[in-house]
């Protein structure tokens, strides 16, 4: 199983069985890695993953889990 982690302040932290596609569809060669973490907060040099910019900047962000309301019927 994948584990999504929201971290406060913080990247997006992924662990388990994942890759990770651009947007053309090409795999990020993650050599073998099952921990990773994804920038939230836009500042990385080496988007999509965090490099730690987050801390150094200041930036934040909490997210407290919720339920979301169910999806709308497709058309």
């Amino acid at each position: 199983m994948t584990k999504i982690t929201v971290n406060n302040n913080g990247p997006l932290r992924i662990e388990g069985e994942f890759h990770i596609a651009d947007a053309a569809g090409k795999d990020f060669g993650l050599a073998g890695r099952t921990v990773i973490s994804l920038c939230r907060c836009g500042l990385s040099e080496n988007k999509p993953f965090c490099d730690g910019q987050h801390a150094r900047q200041g930036w934040q962000s909490t997210c407290e889990a919720r339920e979301l309301p169910p999806p709308k019927p497709k058309a």
